[in-house]
């Protein structure tokens, strides 16, 4: 077990991974804990994903799941144990015994019944950090079962993405996604703390509470002014021009001016000369003022541009725009291509096993490289014969396990 003193130099400063010598078990399935276990493997940690014999069912989500295995267990390690059975909670229990880290994401008591919550870990290894993704933090709801619909839709999220009416939910598995960084993060700090104290501590992450901390500006929004903050669709901006507009050739695009200086610009690279004298749209307040028309005037004039026109001319100002994309246009995106944001992994099940496809890095640098892919996500029990041994079950102990199904 590592202990990380905090006078230490920075890992990644000498060219090492910063958490190297972290061993992490985690106990999770679908998104937010394996999101947790992602960050910490990525960072160099050795993160041992413990299975069901057979496999974690995540690996065989169809349609909007297919996905979660391959991105989010890459640079992990599989066993797969059948925790029914008194053997293999003993090989769980031995396997966190030398852990620095254990994270999990089932309902609260699962792990007690186990013997493999915090309580029970941390008598045999005090400096252990134990983390626990939840639906919610310890109060009235924590028995509730969540899923990130769930919260997007009793926290507001799926109010403020919707239209008046029509609550929609976010485009991705945004609870689910930050939750687990946040449970990476509160990880961080315990192990900076334990370097300091010598001791491990419980760490909670919930999808409830993240969903809340996400709409907090809305919240703070009707403290500060006392109005409730209308759906994003219907809100009432802070810029005058902030919006998608309908261009030629039935493309569309995202523009922006923020500021005066941007307005400026935006009306000279468009030629819009009228607009730019006129008194009454000087600056940002009064031209929020008068954004429904402004809008108005505005449509019609851009839309005989293409698209890729106005991206030039906008380029060219140094003036905020977007096009309007899909998920599968990124994997040809020039910036991620050119920036190493996305990398080749092996993908283990389903109909394309075997292929190697793109996947995305997180997005950041450290020492001025990207965390990158030392392995693609395991096979099932792809690493339970190394991981026994190295607890000290000879051959024949192991054979005996697998003609169990203890082990796989």
């Amino acid at each position: 077990m590592s202990n990380i003193p905090v006078s230490e130099a920075s890992p990644a400063a000498r060219g090492r991974l910063p958490l190297e010598g972290v061993r992490v078990v985690e106990f999770t399935h679908m998104v937010m804990g394996p999101t947790c276990g992602m960050v910490l493997a990525d960072m160099g940690a050795e993160v041992i994903k413990v299975e069901p014999v057979g496999g974690d069912r995540t690996r065989f989500l169809l349609g909007a799941g297919a996905g979660f295995f391959p991105l989010f267990n890459r640079n992990k390690k599989s066993i797969c144990l059948d925790l029914r059975t008194e053997e293999g909670v003993e090989v769980a229990r031995k396997l966190c015994e030398g852990a620095d880290v254990v994270a999990e994401n089932f309902k609260p008591g699962t792990m007690g019944k186990y013997g493999l919550d915090y309580a029970s870990l941390s008598k045999k290894n005090p400096g252990l950090i134990y983390v626990a993704h939840k639906g919610f933090l310890p109060g009235p709801y924590e028995n509730r079962t969540a899923l990130d619909e769930v919260v997007q839709m009793m926290g507001g999220l799926a109010y403020m993405t919707g239209r008046p009416g029509d609550p929609l939910r976010a485009g991705t598995s945004v609870n689910d996604i930050m939750g687990g960084m946040f449970g990476a993060i509160g990880v961080l700090g315990a192990l900076i703390q334990r370097g300091i104290t010598g001791r491990g501590m419980e760490v909670q992450s919930a999808l409830y509470e993240n969903n809340v901390f996400l709409v907090a500006q809305h919240m703070m929004q009707y403290m500060v002014t006392g109005s409730p903050a209308a759906p994003m669709p219907m809100r009432i901006s802070a810029w005058g021009i902030y919006d998608v507009f309908d261009v030629a050739d039935g493309e569309q695009i995202f523009l922006a001016a923020v500021s005066d200086a941007q307005w400026k610009g935006f009306c000279e690279v468009l030629g819009f000369d009228d607009l730019l004298a006129d008194p009454t749209l000087t600056t940002n307040n009064d031209r929020v003022q008068r954004r429904e028309w402004l809008l108005a005037t505005l449509r019609p004039r851009l839309a005989v541009f293409r698209a890729a026109e106005l991206a030039e001319r906008m380029e060219r100002a140094g003036l905020p725009y977007a096009p309007i994309r899909k998920p599968e246009e990124l994997l040809e995106d020039e910036h991620l291509l050119a920036t190493g944001g996305l990398a080749d992994i092996e993908l283990t099940d389903g109909p394309k096993a075997g292929e190697t496809v793109k996947t995305t890095l997180l997005p950041m640098t450290m020492n001025g490289e990207r965390l990158g892919v030392r392995s693609g996500p395991p096979h099932v029990g792809e690493n339970t014969a190394e991981l026994l041994a190295e607890l000290g079950y000879s051959a024949a102990e192991i054979d005996a396990l697998r003609s169990r199904n203890v082990v796989a």
